[in-house]
């Protein structure tokens, strides 16, 4: 007559594992679909914002506006390459002042804008 060891493997003190099924490898691997995709997402975003200001002051109708505009694009710049070399661990007080400087391109292109409009 055969012995069965019932729920434990034949001299084992541990319990036989329940074979895994694919319900339960299911949500694991949900969740890591999920996180990779708002992974890239996130990377993705983050290359939309931390795109170059544009040039779009004209140097010969305004050539004190297009250079500050290009100083602030080389400032830019500089804080990119700051993020780079830091391995982009700054606290976010880079990003900021990258916002800043779209902010000054934004003006400087109105400040141009409404140069043009007064010169008529």
């Amino acid at each position: 007559m055969v012995q069965h060891a019932g729920p434990y493997a034949q001299g084992s003190i541990f319990p036989l594992r329940e074979p895994v099924t694919a319900h339960r490898i299911f949500p694991m691997a949900k969740t890591r679909a999920v996180a990779s995709v708002l992974g890239t997402l996130l990377i993705a975003g983050g290359l939309a914002i931390a795109q170059r200001p544009a040039e779009n002051v004209s140097g010969a109708r305004h050539p004190n506006l297009a250079a500050a505009q290009r100083l602030s694009q080389q400032a830019w710049e500089k804080i990119v390459e700051a993020q780079r070399a830091n391995e982009w661990d700054m606290q976010g007080h880079a990003q900021r002042a990258k916002n800043l400087l779209d902010q000054v391109n934004n003006e400087l292109k109105l400040a141009a804008e409404a140069a043009n409009r007064n010169r008529r």
